[in-house]
């Protein structure tokens, strides 16, 4: 069985905060700072723990694109 077979188009999120983090040297913290939501919930997300709202996905998306 392939590992990432529970990883699903939904789940594209949690990939881009991890490349994201990676490409721009920043931690978990700084992005939950960075768009207002609790370092728990970046976590969640990241780990696939948990579905982004619609709301969360387009804070952390909004702090990505203004970071470039």
């Amino acid at each position: 069985m392939k590992e990432d077979v529970f990883m699903d188009e939904g789940n594209n999120l949690s990939m881009d905060i991890i490349n994201f983090e990676k490409d721009h040297d920043l931690t978990d913290n700084e992005v939950a700072f960075g768009s207002q939501l609790s370092v728990e919930r970046v976590h969640d997300i990241k780990s696939q723990a948990s579905t982004a709202t619609s709301e969360e996905e387009g804070l952390l998306r909004r702090f990505m694109k203004a970071q470039g």
